[in-house]
């Protein structure tokens, strides 16, 4: 089923667009908070980030426009399932749980990275210091999972105390907390922190490497909406082999995070002729 679905994604580049035309746009859910994904120019006002960049892109190869909708994490997956909106392109992981009502095109490869207080950045010399920590993730995430497993591995099972796991309002409550000293380290992607350290190169440190088993950035389509999984994948698809992706990833400082090839609910799937 899954050859057959990738067949039809990989050949429909040559039928043209198959759903949305420039009289029917994209509407796309995006919650602006996640640099340099999606955010807000300070300057303007105006939607901007690797996210936005490409869905503008995916939209033109698809022969049609892109129409974004600002909505909140918690809102996203129901308007996608009351037909509010087209898709979500907004750093939604590609969480298998979510397979079940949704498919996902894949397009950065990341995982979970603690980072601390620059102040205290003797104190975590390695990763192994966060055992018996409070660490701060957003709940609405896998992270706080995540960062579980890792301490039972690294911490419990080698005799060190547990990581103390604290869920927060998302990644932005996590930094607050940090730097309110209710959290002695936090954990968010690690596509994000490249930038947030640019930005505040005095206040945070990155403790260690990506933990945990890798993931997947993707852009979450209707599981019901064959048609349009079948545009953007062809459109995906053209933008890998063009170059376009790259350049658009490495502009926003995303290069080692890319795909190489199409991918759809986490699958690599190789182009035909």
């Amino acid at each position: 089923m899954m050859r057959a679905l990738l067949l039809a994604i990989l050949t429909a580049a040559a039928a043209g667009p198959i759903l949305c035309t420039a009289a029917e746009p994209i509407i796309a859910a995006v919650v602006p908070n996640y640099p340099p994904l999606e955010y807000k120019d300070p300057a303007t006002g105006k939607l901007t980030g690797f996210d936005i960049e490409l869905g503008e892109a995916l939209a033109a190869r698809a022969g049609t426009t892109i129409r974004w909708q600002e909505t909140s994490f918690d809102q996203m997956m129901s308007a996608l399932a009351t037909g509010r909106v087209t898709l979500v392109l907004s750093g939604m992981s590609d969480a298998p749980d979510r397979r079940a009502t949704v498919h996902f095109i894949d397009y950065l490869r990341t995982g979970p990275q603690f980072f601390t207080l620059k102040a205290h950045a003797a104190a975590f010399a390695d990763m192994t210091a966060l055992c018996g920590k409070r660490v701060g993730a957003s709940r609405r995430t896998t992270f706080p999972v995540e960062i579980g497993l890792w301490s039972d591995e690294h911490c419990d099972r080698q005799g060190r105390p547990a990581i103390i796991v604290l869920g927060t309002d998302g990644s932005a409550d996590a930094r607050l907390q940090l730097r309110q000293s209710r959290v002695d380290a936090a954990v968010q992607g690690a596509e994000t922190l490249g930038y947030l350290l640019a930005q505040e190169p005095d206040s945070f440190v990155t403790v260690g490497r990506m933990f945990g088993a890798p993931q997947y950035q993707g852009i979450a389509i209707d599981r019901r909406n064959d048609a349009l999984l079948h545009q953007l994948g062809a459109a995906m698809n053209a933008l890998i082999a063009e170059g376009s992706y790259a350049r658009i990833a490495a502009k926003w400082g995303l290069g080692e995070f890319t795909v190489t090839q199409l991918m759809v609910d986490g699958t690599a799937q190789a182009a035909t002729r």
